[in-house]
């Protein structure tokens, strides 16, 4: 007999089920609306190896190439000053006058002693002649003979000694005469026309430097020194047969025009600090560079044939120091730590930790980490674009970068439209 229910029974039934069916749909639009939400948009560049020459950007000091104090060498009076303070001088020429009359006084005197000794040799000279002629004959003693000899002897030692004085005389009256010993530019008097200078002190008068050419001087950690010549010994980096070339920043972030060269790389470490020290040699034609002036200086080290450059505002750098790059891999946000090297413009090497074909992300960092997932477009550099390149040499890095400015902007503008 079949079992009878109430009809009530029925719409109470259709209600339950319509609610689980609610339940089960709002509880899945979730998880659907997140597997179909897009991307946050970011810019990247791919980054490609490409030829880039190395270098070293190392802080220098100039330092004259010859540099000459002029300090007095005889005591007196300065009479005169003859010459127009930071011009430039000619070896030779007068720079001051020292008062003369007490050397000039002292030369007479000499030359008065220089005929006196002449003198005496004549008649000492006459003698030896007469007694050489007289003990012949026997007419003279062997002793009176041999003193008349020695008195001709003594007589021309006077003569020389008495020009040697007079010699002295006139080099210390010439020294009343100061002048220029090189060519160059020189800079204030240290002392007036009437000051007291002293040959036993050695007055300071004024110095001159040749700026035509200078050097300058930089210090390098010796272990960066050994990294080069190893990696250059594996043939990573090569080097130009005719040496480095060296170029001068100056301090308001300019090149200087003109190229210089290495001289030498020093051969021993200063155990203090361990650095090795290096000079450089530069033209200086229109006297830009100043003694003393320090500068940053750029040295190639070679060509490394596989660089990667990437923009310098895709490296992130941590509390620690550490630096790392944001990439996307297939459509996912991933942290790599990389390791850098010097500044190139805009761009900056990756020594370490990136790999050529690397998509790293440059723009769009506000709303995304570590597996976010991104929707990556290319960027674009004004600069890069333009074709300005900050690296003397090296090999243009953006010939990856090829996206709008604006990709920042629009990105923040999808992200706000996507949260809501």
């Amino acid at each position: 007999m079949p079992i009878s229910r109430p009809k009530a029974w029925h719409p109470l039934r259709v209600v339950l089920l319509s609610s689980v069916v609610l339940l089960v749909a709002c509880s899945d639009k979730p998880d659907e609306q997140q597997a179909q939400a897009p991307g946050f948009p970011v810019s990247v560049v791919t980054v490609q190896s490409q030829p880039t020459t190395l270098f070293a950007e190392l802080p220098g000091r100039v330092e004259a190439i010859k540099e000459a104090q002029i300090r007095a060498r005889v005591t007196g009076i300065v009479d005169e000053i003859n010459f127009q303070q930071g011009s430039d001088v000619k070896e030779g020429e007068l720079l001051f006058s020292i008062d003369p009359d007490t050397y000039e006084a002292q030369r007479d005197q000499l030359a008065a002693q220089v005929e006196n000794a002449i003198a005496d040799s004549k008649v000492s000279a006459s003698l030896s002649e007469r007694y050489t002629r007289l003990i012949k004959e026997n007419a003279v003693s062997r002793q009176e003979y041999e003193n008349a000899m020695a008195r001709n002897a003594q007589a021309q030692a006077a003569i020389t000694a008495a020009r040697a004085n007079l010699k002295a005389a006139e080099i210390n009256l010439s020294y009343t005469k100061v002048v220029s010993p090189i060519s160059g530019r020189i800079g204030r008097s240290e002392i007036t026309e009437g000051a007291l200078v002293s040959s036993t002190e050695g007055t300071h008068l004024a110095t001159v430097q040749q700026l035509d050419r200078v050097y300058v001087d930089v210090t390098r950690p010796a272990s960066e020194l050994h990294s080069l010549r190893k990696a250059v010994a594996e043939g990573k980096i090569k080097q130009d047969a005719d040496g480095a070339k060296v170029r001068a920043l100056l301090d308001d972030g300019t090149t200087y025009d003109e190229i210089g060269s290495l001289l030498f790389s020093g051969v021993a470490v200063d155990p203090g600090t361990g650095q090795v020290s290096l000079r450089a040699e530069f033209p200086n034609p229109d006297h830009l560079l100043l003694p003393g002036m320090f500068v940053r200086v750029r040295i190639d080290q070679g060509v490394d044939e596989n660089a990667l450059l990437v923009p310098t505002q895709a490296i992130q750098y941590s509390s620690s120091g550490a630096t790392s790059v944001m990439v996307v891999n297939e459509g996912v946000v991933a942290a790599v730590p990389v390791q850098v090297g010097a500044n190139y413009g805009d761009r900056i090497i990756v020594t370490q930790g990136l790999e050529s074909g690397a998509q790293v992300i440059v723009e769009g960092f506000q709303k995304i980490g570590p597996g976010s997932p991104v929707e990556p477009k290319p960027w674009k550099d004004d600069e890069a674009a333009q074709g300005q390149d900050g690296a003397p040499g090296s090999a243009d890095p953006s010939a990856a970068a090829d996206v709008p400015e604006a990709a920042d902007s629009s990105s923040d503008a999808a992200n706000a439209s996507a949260t809501e």
